[in-house]
């Protein structure tokens, strides 16, 4: 847009156009505003990422005001993607919360203005300590750049507030600048899903990456086993106590010789046979797909899908059933 919409409005009435332009001029703004900053990423930004790299402590982020909630989301980003790090709040750091910063960690300071009084007030005491200072600023003339080791640049040409007061599209540019040092860090460290998992136990992903077969599966006496000649109806009663939907079928030695499933079951039916007389070894699937405890639980879900089945048996190392799971088993498990 080529001008700013009015800041003026009469009061207690809406205007659904008024509040769409609004809306637009804002992300168009703040888009702007990413792309001058994307322009300006060069050497002081490979720098900072080479100084986190080689911090042996943890990234100390601070901020004062809005700069501030940035700076707490930027700590988090930071240590999810293998980046330790903690935010500290600026003003209660000159009141002692100074000591939770050590010699080896680093300091990333947010201030869009650079003049943050709080800030300002100890950045002598991270200098009489060697604390590396990278600054992320909108002023690269500022107190705080001049202190800084590093400046990253995140001036704004103006803010989306129609009064280019609130912080918006320079605290949309912090975040942004955030992302991008984790991201170039967590490239630079080979961080992988299963890292990410790890740290993110909790969430739908570390479930993936984190929960194996023997976590889900049942065990004991709640695996459904009949030996081959076990006739049909003492093997449907085995099936509807476990509840699974299959049963395992051994031979004498106790190895897995076959599996007999619901779907089995209902092929029969549909073939008119006369079951009463049948055994397990008679009805089995043989050589039934198998999956090891010590598989990802995923892998048993992919295996399922591949194979159109909704039941599988668990060995253990030297291939003996130790186990069985089902598609509810994994659903329950929130596995898929």
């Amino acid at each position: 847009m080529s001008e700013r919409t009015s800041t003026s409005q009469p009061a207690g009435r809406f205007d659904a156009d008024r509040a769409v332009a609004l809306a637009r001029q804002t992300l168009e703004i703040e888009a702007n505003a990413l792309l001058g900053l994307k322009e300006r990423q060069g050497a002081s930004f490979a720098r900072a990422v080479e100084a986190i790299l080689k911090c042996s402590g943890r990234v100390v982020v601070m901020g004062m005001g809005k700069s501030g909630h940035v700076g707490r989301k930027i700590a988090a980003t930071l240590a999810s993607t293998g980046t330790p790090a903690m935010f500290v709040h600026p003003a209660e750091a000159s009141h002692g919360d100074l000591g939770m910063i050590t010699k080896q960690d680093l300091v990333v300071a947010l201030s869009n203005s650079g003049e943050s009084d709080e800030l300002n007030a100890i950045l002598p005491v991270l200098k009489r300590l060697f604390i590396p200072l990278i600054a992320m600023t909108g002023r690269p003339s500022s107190s705080l750049a001049r202190h800084a080791d590093i400046v990253l640049d995140t001036s704004v040409p103006k803010e989306a507030c129609p009064l280019n007061l609130a912080p918006t599209a320079s605290t949309t540019a912090q975040m942004a600048l955030g992302d991008a040092l984790a991201v170039a860090l967590l490239d630079a460290r080979g961080f992988k899903e299963e890292d990410f998992a790890r740290s993110h136990p909790g969430g739908a992903l570390g479930r993936k990456l984190l929960t194996h077969v023997r976590d889900v599966m049942r065990s004991g006496d709640a695996v459904p086993r009949v030996r081959t000649s076990t006739g049909f109806t003492a093997m449907m009663r085995e099936m509807s106590s476990k509840g699974l939907g299959a049963t395992a079928v051994l031979d004498d030695e106790d190895r897995i010789v076959g599996i007999f499933t619901d779907g089995d079951l209902r092929r029969l039916i549909e073939k008119g046979r006369d079951l009463r007389d049948l055994t397990a070894g008679e009805v089995m699937t043989p050589n039934p797909r198998l999956v090891r405890e010590d598989a990802l639980a995923v892998e048993a879900a992919d295996l399922m899908e591949e194979a159109r089945i909704t039941s599988v048996l668990v060995v253990d190392e030297a291939g003996r059933l130790i186990g069985a799971l089902n598609s509810n088993d994994l659903m329950r498990a929130k596995v898929i």
